[in-house]
């Protein structure tokens, strides 16, 4: 049988992996549940520097927050760089101590939100584009739009089930329905 993953195996040991409450409670609602989550980041636009396929601006002030969870060490790497990054410390992983199977399914009921949202973003980037970060921006903000469309929904479900059984399923293992 082969090992379940584990992302936060591939933290490094300086990175805190608990927080007091600081972060979670000034989460942006627009963050993917699973174990890494934004609180109240700069807004200086420099988590896709090091992880645009994770990480997106939104809000009020265009804060950044987490889109898609890692999936492989280097990934996980990505997001701790960005993490580095950010002069607030906004940037935290023990999102399985916060999140809850009531909560994560909440959140999922409440997607179109996000779509709306997150589109209004892309189309405001994509009407401003003469910068180029603004058309990465609208980039990552369509790459999310289409992974709430697409694989998203199989991804929650794994994070269900680590929630429920304290590891990501492998093969065989029947995922919880959202």
């Amino acid at each position: 049988m082969t090992e379940p993953w584990d992302p936060l195996d591939h933290v490094p040991e300086e990175f805190p992996r608990t927080e007091d409450g600081t972060k979670w409670a000034e989460r942006l609602w627009l963050n993917v549940p699973g174990p890494f989550y934004t609180g109240e980041t700069d807004t200086c636009w420099t988590g896709r520097l090091s992880a645009p396929r994770h990480v997106l601006y939104g809000g009020p002030r265009l804060a950044e927050f987490v889109y898609r969870q890692p999936k492989t060490p280097e990934e996980v790497d990505c997001l701790v760089d960005a993490a580095w990054d950010d002069p607030l410390d906004g940037y935290a992983c023990d999102g399985d101590s916060r999140w809850t199977p009531d909560a994560v399914r909440e959140w999922w009921r409440g997607r179109n939100e996000v779509v709306e949202h997150v589109t209004a973003l892309a189309r405001r980037w994509e009407a401003d584009g003469a910068d180029p970060h603004d058309l990465d921006a609208a980039g990552g903000a369509r790459d999310f739009l289409a992974y709430l469309a697409g694989d998203l929904e199989t991804d929650l479900r794994a994070y269900l089930f680590r929630l429920e059984h304290g590891r990501y399923p492998v093969a065989g293992d029947r995922l919880p329905m959202l």
